[in-house]
This record gives C-alpha cells, sequence and structure tokens, in this order.
C-alpha cells in the first residue's frame, strides 16, 4: 500500500485533490483496477459508478480525454458526430503516457502533464452519487462526483455511449 501513495503519478493526484479542495481520498486497492469492473468488483459498487479515464487521439494529434461511465463503451461514431471531426484515432500506451504521464490502468481525470485539447464527461456518470476514479496507478482510484469531477476538470458533459 505505501509502495502505490508514494508513487510519483498517486503522488501528483493526491496533491492536486487537495489543491482543488475535493472532499475525496485515494484508496489502495488490493487488487488491480484496470478495467472498470475490476475496480467495481474490488469496491463493492455498480460498474456504472466507475469513471474511466478514455484517452483518444484527434485528427490534430493532441489527446481528448473521454471520463466515461464503466456501464458501457464510448460510441467513437457517436463523439465524433458531435465534435463535428472527422475522425478518432486509437491511442495507444505511449501516446497515452506522454500526453497524460499515466500509464494506461491508472489514468486519471486530474493531473496531466499536458492539458488534453478536449475533455468529454460521461452525463451517465450523473446518474450517481458517487463515483470513482483513477488515481494515477492501477490500485489506486478516488471517489467524487459528477459535478466535481466537471468543475475540476471543465469538462464538457455528453452522452458518449449507451
Amino acid at each position: 500500500m505505501e509502495q502505490v501513495l508514494t508513487n510519483p503519478s498517486v503522488i501528483r493526484v493526491t496533491v492536486l485533490l487537495k489543491e482543488l479542495g475535493c472532499a475525496g481520498e485515494v484508496t489502495v486497492l488490493s487488487d488491480s483496477a484496470r478495467t472498470a469492473l475490476d475496480a467495481a468488483d474490488a469496491l463493492g459498487i455498480e460498474v456504472g459508478q466507475v469513471a474511466s479515464s478514455i484517452v483518444f487521439k484527434l485528427p490534430s494529434g493532441n489527446p481528448l480525454l473521454v471520463i466515461t461511465s464503466g456501464r458501457h463503451r464510448v460510441d467513437t461514431d457517436l463523439v465524433v458526430r458531435n465534435l463535428g471531426i472527422e475522425k478518432l484515432h486509437r491511442a495507444d500506451a505511449d501516446f497515452v503516457k506522454n500526453a497524460s504521464g499515466f500509464s494506461i490502468g491508472g489514468v486519471s481525470p486530474l493531473g496531466w502533464i499536458s492539458k488534453p485539447e478536449i475533455i468529454l464527461i460521461d452525463e451517465a456518470l450523473n446518474d450517481y452519487e458517487v463515483v470513482w476514479a483513477a488515481a494515477g496507478h492501477p490500485h489506486a482510484v478516488y471517489p467524487t462526483s459528477f459535478a466535481e469531477l466537471l468543475e475540476c476538470t471543465g469538462a464538457k458533459p455528453m452522452v458518449v455511449g449507451d
């Protein structure tokens, strides 16, 4: 547990949570939370309460962050139409790490080393009083809310899946 809490990425998220006045504290999970289902099982919550940070590459080459509910996949065609762009590109592990400073499986919606060009938040997360987001490591998460994520990230609310 101590090893996770002293991870530089987790420290970056923890410091930012305090600076932004967020109420939730980082929780270390004994099992990995690399997927929404893993996180939900470890926390004993509905999979929809997991706020997954999914990264895509925009036509500009810059990152798009979609904070989505774990209850569905991002509908890339829907996102493309809503943003009025030609297409989204898959982001590989190196792109995600270089843009966010986080490894896949622990990408936090906060504490990126370079701000994404666009941040979207799934309106489905507003169905839950408490949602859980990654805190910079596959074993680290923190509780938050749709409203707090909206405020702290400056994300644009959007239906991103069904």
